[in-house]
């Protein structure tokens, strides 16, 4: 007779508590996140009518990422449900900020540029420690479906944020937009407060004596970390595909959309909110067909197939601009993209020790450091080639290193039986 374990079903995380109270956590925070960066991209976009500036808002909001895996050792010394709270009511405070200057009339790009650099400082870390707190809350039986669930968080934010945060401010100004997201912040906030705290392992408990009972110093724990990362090859092949990505992909449909919406297909601010929807429908489709079928796919082969359809699909995006086409292309690069990083989490949090999964996770979201210089790149390089020999080169160089990255571990990411491969959580992780 087949039991639960023996066939988890798409919805089996939910029969963990802390799962199903972090999920409408993340989703609140990731909603309030995707709407202030379109609405405050579009701002500075408008208000200064410089790419360049667009770039630098873009780049500010990732300025912390290089304390990412100080993040992520700090949650796995003290808890990684307390850390990821406190971070949420930070961001909470900084949106009151923003409303505080909407409602006083002091708002400027200035004032936009300096809350994003203090936001940035903890925002990249985010969706590594709330990674984290899912691999150490969940069984890790249930661990792709929930993975796959979690990310609809983000992808519901991306559709529901471009398309309610655009239509608020077009309706009802900045300040009642600026009042609803805080109010959304402080929500997320206090649900992530009722969070399991991440501290146990599923599989085995604390021993005298282990690594984790002697607590050796952040550093050392870093560095221990990154050595793992170094003489793990699968781990090393994924951080570099996550690096790759973005700083040659994750711009177009990121930073560079309110350019891209305005000065190519001369849309408005609700047209740039149907094109982000258009990329986030993509992967909210991506992510529930992962957490539906993802554990029975090979998580390398996945995540280096699925890069290269998401470049294809947005080399026919920056090529175009027959909206209808750019909106089709948008969602499989949608699909592709989900699919892709999901199969790369997957593969992290697989072939890593329970003990490590927060530096690791961390040190996953330094590979966001590239998005900024990738951002920081095109902004400078769109005024002198122009918009499409940006994109081309960018797009072109990315999907060639894709292919050297798979044949440089073809063995570890590639064949059936590579470590990489792995459809099922190792004995002892």
């Amino acid at each position: 007779m087949s039991t639960p374990e023996a066939r988890p079903s798409m919805l089996a995380p939910f029969g963990t508590r802390s799962f199903r109270v972090q999920w409408p956590a993340d989703s609140c925070v990731a909603w309030a996140l995707e709407m202030e960066t379109l609405i405050l991209g579009w701002y500075v976009l408008v208000e200064t009518g410089s790419v360049l500036m667009l770039t630098i808002f873009g780049a500010l909001q990732f300025v912390g990422t290089l304390a990412s895996p100080l993040l992520g050792t700090l949650g796995d010394r003290v808890g990684l449900r307390r850390v990821l709270a406190t971070m949420r009511f930070a961001y909470a405070l900084l949106a009151g900020v923003i409303l505080l200057l909407a409602s006083t009339g002091r708002l400027s790009p200035l004032a936009v540029l300096c809350v994003a650099g203090v936001a940035g400082m903890i925002r990249p870390s985010d969706i590594g420690i709330r990674t984290a707190l899912v691999g150490a809350t969940v069984p890790h039986q249930h661990l792709m479906a929930a993975m796959g669930i979690s990310r609809t968080s983000m992808d519901s934010a991306k559709v529901a944020g471009a398309l309610v945060g655009a239509g608020v401010v077009a309706t009802y100004g900045m300040v009642a937009a600026y009042a609803a997201i805080t109010a959304i912040h402080l929500l997320g906030a206090l649900l992530t407060l009722q969070v399991d705290s991440g501290k146990h392992d599923h599989d085995h408990p604390a021993v005298p004596g282990s690594a984790a009972a002697q607590r050796p110093s952040p550093w050392r724990e870093l560095r221990e970390g990154l050595a793992y990362i170094w003489h793990t090859p699968q781990l090393l092949a994924a951080m570099c595909v996550a690096g790759l990505v973005n700083f040659s992909a994750f711009p177009f449909t990121g930073g560079l959309m309110p350019y891209i919406a305005r000065e190519v297909f001369h849309l408005d601010q609700q047209g740039l909110g149907w094109l982000v929807a258009s990329f986030a429908g993509g992967s909210l489709v991506g992510s529930v067909l992962m957490s539906a079928l993802g554990a029975r796919l090979a998580p390398g082969r996945t995540m280096l197939g699925a890069c290269v359809a998401w470049y294809l699909c947005l080399a026919g995006f920056v090529s175009g601009t027959h909206l209808g086409l750019a909106m089709a292309l948008l969602v499989g690069a949608g699909i592709a993209q989900s699919t892709s990083m999901l199969a790369l989490s997957m593969l992290l949090l697989r072939s890593s020790d329970q003990r490590f999964r927060g530096r690791i996770m961390g040190v996953r979201m330094l590979a966001i450091y590239p998005l900024p210089l990738g951002l920081l790149f095109a902004g400078a390089m769109i005024p002198r080639i122009g918009y499409g020999w940006t994109a081309d080169a960018m797009l072109c160089c990315g999907l060639l290193v894709t292919v050297v990255i798979g044949l440089t571990w073809r063995r570890d990411l590639w064949r059936p039986d590579a470590p990489g491969n792995a459809r099922a959580a190792a004995p002892g992780r």
